[in-house]
């Protein structure tokens, strides 16, 4: 178990910068998830750990060992791939054992330790089965035994969730989740899978561009984004656009609504600066039967309702054209038809003030 620190890790294929200068730490025993759009450069980077890619410029050190120039089989890393990459003329316990034959571990420490990881992955009833007798799910946690089997000191997985149906995907998160607090590892994990990122990560790294955007726990990045790109990338949001009006405990918006009030996380916001006041869904709320205009309050039509069993939809047309979505959790009954005009409230607290002077 390691940390792993990237100094200004650059990465060119051609003319095509892929990753610009990323600078990482990843603590001994976390679980590290990079997060962005496909062409991002976060499976470059994670191919750039593993030493499969060499960077242009820059350091990666494992503790305090710089690994750079080190080949792939000399770093003590456990990769697995999205495609599984299992030997099919091989038993799954030969492909498991495949690692430590190659670095000539001895037969009995071999065996055991081949038993180990396949009763971590509970594969080892299927230990004399070929690779394509098995279902996508179990491939995927012989892929994972193969990875663990060698005593790595990180772990690295791409996208390995991919290629299985929504409810194998489910299963295998909470599989891995289990064996990372069972064992400590270092794991890094490559995804686009936003709730996979959410529900799996003790931090993450959003990229964009072959640059990281933010770094943090899953709660921080939906709650606290840096920038637009960010909030609309992790989970859902509204954004309203104005213009600073006041700064104080909240900062005072200008918008075609009306005066919106928030938070903000940029210490150098001034008045008349032009913002987007970023709003999730799940913090809009129907105000009913009450007069006057309030705080936060905005009015429009229903344009569509979507019921989706645990949740209910309300996509609302505001008074100046744009556009918002109000989720209800839990609803019992509808609380609005298409058509209907409303008025929607929402807590400036709930308001992400976000600067247009950021990279979007």
């Amino acid at each position: 178990m390691v940390s792993v620190r990237l100094e200004n890790i650059t990465k060119l294929f051609d003319n095509v910068l892929a990753v610009d200068r990323v600078s990482l730490e990843i603590e001994k025993g976390e679980f590290f998830f990079l997060l962005g759009p496909s062409g991002c450069g976060k499976t470059t980077l994670l191919r750039l750990i593993a030493g499969f890619y060499h960077s242009e410029s820059g350091r990666i050190l494992f503790d305090d060992r710089d690994m750079t120039q080190v080949p792939p089989n000399e770093r003590n890393t456990g990769m697995v791939f999205q495609n599984y990459a299992l030997w099919p003329h091989m038993t799954v316990r030969q492909n498991v054992e495949y690692g430590l034959n190659m670095r000539k571990v001895p037969a009995d420490d071999r065996r055991a330790r081949v038993n180990q990881a396949l009763e971590m992955v509970q594969m080892e009833a299927y230990d004399q089965r070929s690779s394509n007798q098995l279902s996508g799910g179990q491939q995927q946690r012989v892929a994972l035994a193969r990875a663990l089997v060698v005593e790595p000191d990180v772990v690295l997985l791409d996208e390995p969730l991919s290629n299985l149906d929504a409810r194998l995907r489910l299963e295998m998160r909470e599989q891995i989740q289990r064996l990372h607090q069972n064992i400590g590892i270092t794991m890094i994990y490559v995804t686009h899978d936003q709730k996979e990122a959410l529900a799996m990560a003790n931090r993450m790294a959003v990229m964009r561009g072959g640059q990281v955007m933010q770094v943090g726990t899953p709660r921080d990045l939906y709650n606290q984004p840096s920038n637009r790109f960010v909030a609309d990338f992790i989970g859902e949001i509204n954004l309203i656009p104005g213009v600073v009006a006041d700064i104080g405990d909240l900062v005072r918006i200008e918008t075609p609504l009306g005066t919106l009030q928030g938070r903000t996380r940029y210490a150098d916001l001034q008045k008349g600066d032009h913002v987007n006041c970023a709003i999730r869904p799940e913090a809009l709320e129907f105000l009913e039967g009450e007069p006057g205009d309030g705080e936060n309050v905005v009015s429009g039509q229903i344009r569509h309702v979507v019921y989706l069993g645990d949740l209910e939809q309300y996509i609302v047309d505001l008074v100046d054209g744009t556009q918002v979505k109000l989720v209800e959790h839990n609803a019992l009954s509808q609380k609005a038809n298409p058509g209907d005009g409303v008025r929607i409230r929402f807590s400036p607290s709930s308001v992400m003030v976000l600067s247009d002077r950021e990279k979007a």
